[in-house]
C-alpha cells in the first residue's frame, strides 16, 4: 500500500466518524492536526522514559501508526505531497553537510 492509499483510507476513517463535519468538535484543522500530531509523538517518546529501549513493541507500534495518521492528515488537508516532499528532503540531505561533516579551518 501506498501514502495515497493509506491516505485515502485515513480520510474514509475521518468521515466515518463524522470530524470532518463543520459542527465537529473535532474539527479537523490544520491547526489541531499540527497539536495532535505532536501530542501523539510524545506518546511515542513516553514509550521510553526512564529505559534505553522500548519494553512494549505493541504500543510502540500503536503510537507511530497514530502519528503517521496525523502527519498523513495534516499534509493532505494542507495540501501538501508528503511522498514527493520525502523525495526531496533526501535529495537535499544528499548533499548537505552538518558541522560534524566540515572540515575545520586549521589553526593558525
Amino acid at each position: 500500500m501506498n501514502l495515497e492509499e493509506l491516505t485515502q483510507k485515513m480520510h474514509a476513517l475521518v468521515e466515518s466518524k463524522g470530524w470532518y463535519a463543520s459542527d465537529s468538535v473535532k474539527q479537523q484543522t490544520p491547526r489541531n492536526l499540527a497539536i495532535s500530531l505532536v501530542l501523539e509523538a510524545a506518546e511515542v517518546l513516553e514509550l521510553f522514559q526512564w529505559q534505553a529501549n522500548c519494553q512494549d513493541q505493541k504500543a510502540l507500534a500503536g503510537e507511530l501508526a497514530d502519528t503517521m495518521l496525523y502527519l498523513l492528515q495534516l499534509a493532505s488537508v494542507s495540501g501538501i505531497d508528503l511522498e514527493q516532499s520525502v523525495l526531496d528532503k533526501i535529495a537535499q540531505n544528499q548533499t548537505r553537510l552538518w558541522p560534524e561533516h566540515q572540515q575545520k579551518e586549521p589553526a593558525e
